[in-house]
């Protein structure tokens, strides 16, 4: 049996911290606001895979008030959720995700992000795609306040 997952989050910006979306750094004047690195991309993509496992969410997985996730590159809680799936005898089939972000321009930094989210999943990379969109100057995002992610995971379960 087949089952869909979605996933959504957002952060916003703030000076001080590292951008990192996709679990890739990439230069910017600001970094995302967050317990952990921020990452809105794998933070959705984390909980489209749960959903889609039923499996609970990132919320319950890795609390915000655990000090023991403060700061963490959240690739390293991807990596524990691809083990928890795996023990639970379940495969990704597939991962899609629209990151939505008004600056930096993120294209060169797609495969990459493809490729760390794959690694992380142990899944080809083909596996995952990663699609980024402005918000047309509309929204916190369109005004550059933050970033915004979407995700749709396909799992298999046995």
């Amino acid at each position: 049996m087949e089952r869909i997952g979605i996933g959504f989050d957002s952060h916003r910006f703030a000076y001080g911290r590292k951008l990192i979306l996709g679990g890739v750094e990439i230069p910017f004047e600001k970094g995302l606001l967050g317990h952990s690195d921020g990452d809105a991309l794998v933070h959705s993509i984390i909980d489209a895979i749960l959903g889609a496992a039923h499996l609970g969410n990132i919320g319950t997985l890795f609390p915000d008030k655990d000090e023991e996730f403060k700061d963490i590159y959240s690739i390293k809680l991807l990596e524990k959720v691809a083990s928890l799936i795996s023990e639970n005898k379940i495969e990704i089939v597939n991962i899609d995700s629209v990151l939505i972000i008004e600056k930096p321009k993120i294209s060169p930094f797609v495969e990459r992000m493809e490729k760390t989210i794959a690694n992380a999943l142990r899944i080809s990379q083909k596996r995952v795609s990663v699609k980024p969109k402005t918000n047309e100057g509309m929204g916190f995002t369109g005004k550059g306040e933050g970033v915004s992610a979407i995700s749709v995971a396909l799992v298999k379960l046995s």
